[in-house]
C-alpha cells in the first residue's frame, strides 16, 4: 500500500507540489492525469525518490521511505519507467531483462515480455539498447524490464508516447494484467482515455494539487471536454 500524507515539494519558493495526500491500496491501477505542467510527472519522481519532498510524508507498506533514496525504494520493490528512457551501450536487450528480472531469464520469458510491448522479440533479444534503437523502442524495452521485475508498485509516465496505435493496445492489456495477475499496483501517467476507461481509480493533479480523486466511474465522466486542445485528453479510435 502507498501513502502520501500532506506531501508538498518547491523550488527556489515556488510551489510545484502543494499539500498532496492519497492511499492506493494493493492490487489497484490508478491513472494520473491533468492538464499539462500540473505537476503529474513531478509527483510520480518523489514517490520514486528522484526529488525529495520539502514537506509531507511517504509511506510504502507501512514504512516510511521519505527520506530513502532510489535505489533502497527500488529495493523494496518500487519501480518507475521514464519518459525518456536511458540507453545502455554494450547491453543487451535480454541482458537488460535478465538484469531486471534479478536472475537470468530464459528466451522464451524473455520473448513474452517484448511481444506484451509490441516488438517483434527475435529481431530485439540480441541488440544492444543503445543508439541504434529508436525513442520508442527504447521506451518499449524499458517497460518489458519493469513486468520483468517483481514489483509491489510500477510506475510508468505517459508510456503511449511515440508508441504504434497496434502496439499501444497491447500495452493497456499488459498494464491491466500487472495490476490484477500480479498483486502489483500501477501508477500510470496519462492522458489516454482508453488508458483512464481500465484504471480502477483517476487522480487530477492541476497546479500542483488534486483536483479531484475517485474511481474511473465516478471521475472520467467529468473530463472529457475539460481541457482545451493544447492540453486535450487523447480519444484513441
Amino acid at each position: 500500500m502507498l501513502e502520501l500524507k500532506n506531501v508538498s515539494f518547491s523550488v527556489e519558493d515556488a510551489e510545484i507540489i502543494e499539500d498532496i495526500s492519497f492511499t492506493l491500496e494493493d492490487n489497484r491501477f490508478l491513472v494520473i492525469t491533468g492538464p499539462n505542467g500540473g505537476g503529474k510527472s513531478t509527483l510520480a519522481r518523489l514517490i520514486m525518490g528522484i526529488e525529495k519532498p520539502t514537506g509531507g510524508r511517504i509511506i510504502f507498506n507501512g514504512q516510511d521511505i521519505t527520506g530513502l533514496g532510489i535505489t533502497e525504494r527500488a529495493r523494496l520493490g518500487i519501480g518507475y519507467a521514464f519518459q525518456n528512457p536511458p540507453r545502455f551501450k554494450g547491453l543487451t536487450v535480454r541482458g537488460l531483462l535478465s538484469l531486471a528480472h534479478g536472475s537470468d531469464l530464459p528466451e522464451d520469458a524473455c520473448c513474452e515480455y517484448l511481444t506484451n510491448v509490441g516488438l517483434c522479440s527475435m529481431e530485439y533479444l540480441n541488440r544492444d539498447v543503445d543508439s541504434s534503437l529508436s525513442g520508442g523502442e527504447v521506451k518499449r524495452i524499458e517497460i518489458a524490464t519493469l513486468m520483468a521485475k517483481n514489483l509491489g508498485l510500477a510506475m510508468f509516465d505517459e508510456p503511449e508516447a511515440g508508441i504504434d496505435l497496434w502496439s499501444f493496445k497491447m500495452l493497456v492489456e499488459s498494464f491491466r494484467s500487472m495490476s490484477k495477475g500480479r498483486h502489483t499496483s500501477v501508477i500510470l501517467i496519462s492522458h489516454q482515455e482508453r488508458i483512464m476507461e481500465l484504471a480502477d481509480e483517476v487522480l487530477v493533479v492541476a497546479n500542483g494539487k488534486i483536483r479531484s480523486y475517485g474511481t474511473r466511474d465516478e471521475i472520467l465522466p467529468k473530463l472529457m471536454g475539460e481541457f482545451d486542445e493544447d492540453c486535450a485528453y487523447a480519444h484513441s479510435s
